[in-house]
Formats: C-alpha cells, sequence, structure tokens
C-alpha cells in the first residue's frame, strides 16, 4: 500500500483536482434527468445499488478514504482548493458563477463531515463556513444549489453552534425548502429536517409550525415512495411524543395509504421491488412509533383501528412475509392498548394459526405476544366463543409444534409459554384442558436434553399446581411419573455452583411460579400429600422464597439508585450474599440491603439472566426475557399466599418441629416478612384508592 501511494504521489493533484473532484460535480446528464424526471432524479440519488455503480459515490470514497488515511498530506490541500471554489464563486458575476463547482465543494464539504467537525482549525471555521457559503445557497436561482445548501446543512446540523440564532437560521432555510418549486430540493430538505429535529434543544421552534410540515410530509408522501422520508416522519412523531394526539390518526391513514401504494409498485414492477419493500417497512414501523407515542390514549386505538385493519387481515398471510415482523407488532399494540378486543381483531387469530402451521414458525416468539393479549385481555371470549373455537385451536397449534419430534427445542419454546398464559388467565374455567397440557408437556420434558427447556416446563407444570394442585397431582400420578417430575424438579431448584449460585429459576417470574406452585401442594391432606413429601416441599418453598425476598430487594434498591452499571457477576463476588438464611429469620429489613455493591451486581445477572449451567450449551437465543409481560400474578405476593396457604395450624407444628433448625428460624422469618407485606399491600391500596378518589 505505501509503495502504491508513493508511485501515485507525483500525480495525485492531477487525479485529485483534475479526475476525481469533476466527477462530484453536478453535469449535464444530472441536469437533464433533473428537468425531465425528477422522481427518478430522487430515486437514483437516495437508491443503495445505484451507489454502486455511481462515479459520483466512487469519488467522494476516494477522496473520504484518502484523508482519513493520508490526512495529514492532503486535507488541507483539498480544503484550500474548495475555498478557492468558494472564492471565485462569490467574486463572479451572476452570470459567470461556476454553479456547478460550487455544488461539487458544497458535496465535498458535507462528504468530510464527519472528519472536520473534530479537527482543528477546521472545527472552529465549519459555523462561520455555513453562514457565508451554504445559506446564501437556500435562494439560489439554481434549483440543484439550493438542494445542496439543504443536504449540508443537515449534515452539520448537530455541531456546537456558538449562535444559536445560526442554528435557528438554518432550521427555518431547511423548512422554508419543503415548500420549494422542484422536487429534488423539497425531499433533500425534508431528510435535512430529521438531523436538525434531533439536535433541536428546543421543540418549541418547531412545534407552531408542526401541522405545516405534516401537510407537506403527506404531499411528498403521495408524490414519492422512499423510505427516508418516512424516518424523518418516524423522528417527528418520536420528538413530540404525546403531541401527535391530533395528528395520529391521520397520520396513520396517510402511512397506510402509502403503504399499499408501495405495495402496488412492488407487485407492478419487480425492478422497484426492493425500494418499494424498504418504503413499506418503513410506513409500518412509522405507524408503529405513532401507536407508541399515543399508548396511553386507549381510545385513540378505536378510531385507528379501521385505518389498519386491512393491512393486517392481508399481511397476517403468506403475502405478507417481508412485513410479517412488523404486522405482528401493530397486532400487539393494537390488542394490548385498545380499551377492548374488538371482534375485527379477534378474526386475526385464525390468520396467525395459519401462518404458524405453514411457514411462520421462525416467527413464532412474535406471535406469542399478541397471542398472550388475546387471552389475557379478552379472556371471556376466548372462553366461551364457539365459532370459531379460540381453545381448540391453540391446543391444535400446540400439539402440532410440541409433538413434532423433529421441531427444534429452540422453535417450541413459545409453546409452553401460552400453555402458563391460560393456566394463569383461565384460573378455575378450563379443567378439561389440564390433562391435555400437561401430557403433551410431560411428553416432550421427558425427551429433551435442553436445562432451559426443562425449566420453562417445570413451570408449566408449576402453573398447573396453582391452577389446581389436587387435579395436577391426580393427572401426574395417573401417567405413572409424579415421583419422577418433582424428582427432576428438586435437583433442578437444587441445583448450584460452586460458589452458592443458584444455576435454574434464577428470575423473579420463574421463582414466583414456582413458589406459587409448590406453596399449593402444601394445601393439600395428608393422604394427597405424605409427611415426608410434604417436608420436602416445605423446604424448597422455603428456599426459593428466600431467594425471590433476594431478588426483589435488588430490584428495589437498582430503581432507587438508578445509577448505569456495566458487567455481570462472578461467582465469587455472590459469595458475600449467601447469608440471606440468617437474615431472612431477623425481624429487621436491613437484611435486604447488606452488600449494595454486590446486590447491584446481581442485579445485573438477573437482568441478563443466563439460563444455562457450567455444562450446558444451550443458546441464549433460545430464551427472551418474560419479566415485562403481564400475569394475573402480578397481584399474587407469594409470601402472603404460604401463609394464607397453611391453614392447618396443627399439621403446620408438626411439620415445623421436624425441620432442622435454620428451617424453621426460615419459618417464623417468612411468616414474618408475610405480615408486612400484607401491611404494606394494604397501604398501597389505601393510596392509589385515595389517589383514584382525588383525580
Amino acid at each position: 500500500m505505501n509503495s502504491l501511494y508513493a508511485q501515485l504521489q507525483p500525480r495525485l493533484d492531477i487525479l485529485l483536482f483534475e479526475i476525481v473532484f469533476p466527477l462530484m460535480c453536478f453535469n449535464d446528464n444530472d441536469q437533464k434527468l433533473w428537468d425531465e424526471d425528477p422522481h427518478e432524479y430522487v430515486r437514483k440519488g437516495y437508491d443503495i445499488i445505484e451507489d454502486l455503480y455511481s462515479p459520483r459515490t466512487a469519488a467522494m470514497d476516494f477522496v473520504s478514504e484518502l484523508v482519513r488515511k493520508r490526512g495529514n498530506e492532503n486535507l488541507h490541500k483539498f480544503i484550500q482548493f474548495i475555498v478557492e471554489i468558494f472564492r471565485r464563486y462569490d467574486e463572479a458575476y451572476l452570470e459567470h458563477k461556476p454553479y456547478r463547482q460550487k455544488d461539487g465543494a458544497l458535496l465535498a464539504i458535507g462528504a468530510l463531515c464527519d472528519k472536520l467537525k473534530h479537527i482543528e482549525p477546521f472545527k472552529s471555521e465549519l459555523e462561520p463556513m455555513l453562514v457565508q457559503h451554504v445559506f446564501p445557497e437556500f435562494n439560489s436561482h439554481a434549483g440543484h444549489l439550493r438542494a445542496k445548501a439543504s443536504w449540508v446543512a443537515g449534515q452539520y446540523a448537530h455541531i456546537n453552534f456558538s449562535d444559536q440564532n445560526n442554528f435557528l437560521k438554518a432550521l427555518h432555510c431547511v423548512v422554508s425548502r419543503i415548500q420549494d418549486s422542484e422536487l429534488p430540493v423539497r425531499v433533500d430538505s425534508v431528510f435535512a429536517l430529521r438531523s436538525f429535529i434531533e439536535a433541536s434543544k428546543d421543540l418549541n421552534e418547531i412545534r407552531p409550525i408542526l401541522p405545516h410540515l405534516l401537510d407537506e410530509f403527506f404531499k411528498l408522501m403521495n408524490e414519492i415512495e422512499n423510505e427516508d422520508l418516512i424516518f424523518t416522519l418516524e423522528t417527528i412523531v418520536d420528538k413530540f411524543g404525546e403531541e401527535m394526539a391530533p395528528y395520529a390518526l391521520g397520520l396513520c391513514q396517510n402511512l397506510a395509504a402509502a403503504f399499499w401504494r408501495c405495495m402496488n409498485t412492488i407487485e407492478a414492477d419487480d425492478e422497484a421491488g426492493d425500494q418499494g419493500a424498504l418504503a413499506a417497512v418503513g410506513c409500518l414501523r412509522a405507524i408503529i412509533t405513532i401507536l407508541e407515542s399515543v399508548s396511553r390514549l386507549p381510545n385513540l386505538f378505536v378510531e385507528i383501528e379501521p385505518t389498519l385493519l386491512p393491512i393486517m387481515c392481508k399481511m397476517l398471510t403468506a403475502d405478507g412475509q417481508e412485513v410479517f415482523e412488523e404486522v405482528l407488532e401493530i397486532v400487539s399494540y393494537m390488542t394490548f392498548f385498545s380499551p377492548t378486543i374488538s371482534l375485527d381483531m379477534w378474526s386475526l387469530w385464525p390468520l396467525m394459526m395459519e401462518a404458524l402451521a405453514d411457514w411462520a414458525i421462525d416467527f413464532f416468539p412474535n406471535i406469542l405476544v399478541p397471542l398472550d393479549n388475546y387471552i389475557s385481555r379478552g379472556t371471556a371470549h376466548f372462553l366461551t366463543c364457539k365459532e370459531p373455537d379460540y381453545q381448540q385451536s391453540l391446543w391444535n397449534m400446540i400439539l402440532y409444534i410440541m409433538g413434532d419430534k423433529n421441531m427444534e427445542d429452540s422453535d417450541i419454546v413459545p409453546a409452553p409459554k401460552l400453555i402458563e398464559v391460560v393456566f394463569q388467565n383461565c384460573r378455575g374455567q378450563v379443567d378439561h384442558w389440564v390433562e391435555p397440557y400437561l401430557r403433551i408437556t410431560v411428553e416432550r420434558l421427558i425427551r429433551t436434553e435442553k436445562t432451559y427447556l426443562k425449566c420453562l416446563f417445570m413451570q408449566v407444570i408449576a402453573d398447573a399446581l396453582y391452577y389446581n394442585a389436587a387435579q395436577t397431582l391426580c393427572i401426574l400420578q395417573k401417567f405413572g411419573l409424579a415421583s419422577r417430575i418433582f424428582g427432576l424438579w428438586f435437583h433442578l431448584l437444587q441445583q448450584v455452583k460452586k460458589s452458592g449460585v443458584r444455576v435454574n429459576f434464577k428470575r423473579e417470574h420463574e421463582m414466583k411460579v414456582c413458589c406459587l406452585g409448590l406453596t399449593s401442594l402444601l394445601a393439600l391432606s395428608a393422604d394427597q400429600l405424605p409427611g415426608e413429601t410434604l417436608g420436602r416441599v416445605f423446604r424448597a418453598t422455603l428456599d426459593l422464597l428466600v431467594s425471590y425476598k433476594d431478588l426483589v430487594a435488588v430490584a428495589a434498591k437498582e430503581e432507587e439508585a438508578d445509577d448505569d452499571m456495566d458487567g455481570s457477576q462472578s461467582d465469587d463476588e455472590y459469595e458475600c450474599s449467601k447469608g440471606s438464611d440468617k437474615e431472612m429469620g431477623g425481624d429487621a429489613e436491613d437484611g435486604d440491603v447488606a452488600d449494595t455493591i454486590t446486590l447491584r451486581k446481581l442485579a445485573e445477572q438477573v437482568k441478563s439472566f443466563r439460563p444455562t449451567d457450567e455444562d450446558d450449551d444451550d443458546s441464549d437465543d433460545c430464551y427472551s426475557d418474560d419479566e415485562e409481560l403481564q400475569s394475573p400474578l402480578d397481584e399474587v405476593d407469594p409470601f402472603v399466599f404460604f401463609v394464607d396457604t397453611i391453614k392447618d395450624p396443627l399439621r403446620t407444628e408438626n411439620l415445623t418441629r421436624t425441620l432442622e433448625l435454620n428451617y424453621q428460624t426460615l419459618a417464623i422469618g417468612v411468616a414474618q416478612h408475610a405480615e408486612q407485606r400484607r401491611a404494606k399491600i394494604e397501604k398501597e391500596k389505601l393510596e392509589m384508592a385515595s389517589t383514584v378518589t382525588a383525580s
């Protein structure tokens, strides 16, 4: 490389100034295309495929690479050349100004933005350069210079302006060009606006003209299909958040119309497929951003639904494979934030089931979210509707996926999670499904080798026990697998690393499910749960409650500290938190915060939750964090549930006397903590009621 540069150096000025730079300048072909087909001019200018064959792009890349690798020798020289062009342009009479060279010089300045804004003396001269050589071109009679001025201004929107008025002037100049008579100027101005909105510290400069800007966006969206245009609109929505509520319906209607135009273009012209597909995805991403921005205004979703329903209906079929993930996200928003799930939205359920059975298994984790919403937020309809029969279709799908021996473990993970959703949301109302779901769960549990999946199946069994412990235990005994299942469960619960760190069931949700399942067993009679088994369940429950209490304390401290932390906890770092058993036995709450540093590091471990043991090569990609999914279990306190479940004082007293001393101490501590939790929960309910009354 050095020898090549040495040979090139004597001729570098000729190459740079007489061959490369002229390629960067506006030329006759550009002018012809600008005049005859401005839409094609815009398309070529923003098409990454065109860039691969563009001499202009190659010239820009050459200059950028030259100043990056050999900047000390060439950057000053090249900038002096650009400054000379600026000088000649300023001094020339109007009819003799080198417009096309000025265009190339502005392109060069914009292309070198990342370099110039970090290096003195150029860094200090950027603002004066914009004021003297870019701002005047916003009013140039040459359309290509007005467009280039907008583009360059956008490139430098993020620099630190010493005079904020110059930032505002640049912003206003860009906004003024959005109504330019020339389409390419309008497009470049819209793209530049995105940078100014991102860089703006005071949205009050944009807020008064927001309706006007949106009107211009809609006009442009009717003229061209371009994903960069949608990105700018998405940035505006993201910045203004709930302030977009008055425009949400209009935005969705325009984006939906633009989406259908893109899809029609793809069908009519294969060559335009890539560009149209990108623009179509951009429309859906912008719609998602709008839905997120108004998520606290549920009634808006009712207004927006008719506009989006045709897209969801059409694109949840094989026709929508390219945008399936985005459409599923829209369905998730619509089923979660709408006041109720309409019958029209329920009509999407069969489409997702058909897709899942046919070609969409890779999207199963995405489909899980709306299905969860349907079951948890539309429980009554899920349970009572028979045409179609949603319960039966869900069973058919889960049976097909979990019963397929050729299906990869990683592909079936959402299936047991859906069984959990049914048991948790339909407690006492789906007794006839307990045995089928347990059978398919146990069959797959016995077959799987993956620890993370074994734990997930055990959570299904824990949910079934919480749903109905007597029925579940009876079914497991009917299968002849009760002892084997509980043996595996206790083994998974007791697995720890050398440091004492729990290997499985490490997150709050997992621990809580297991706690509720085990606790539900404690309510069974002596003939259903013999004393020896009762003692083992009792100990396991106490251990889990201790671990759960630690994690809750960690989460509270994390929220209170609100600090950014990096790194994860090593096994050795966890050693000092192993005194939890003793802490639970005390009367004070101080044990919750024994070691703040260790707790913080543990929180990071909890957040990242790697559900693998030292000998397990399970991929983290197979497992997703569901801590943020809502569940009826959120309202159940495991400590209070534990104390309320043990209703037979004589049986409990006899059991406690047979326990080791440390477990007796733990039992007392859990009971004390449960009463503290009960008091706190009651206080929170009163405060909530008071707040609602006041509001």
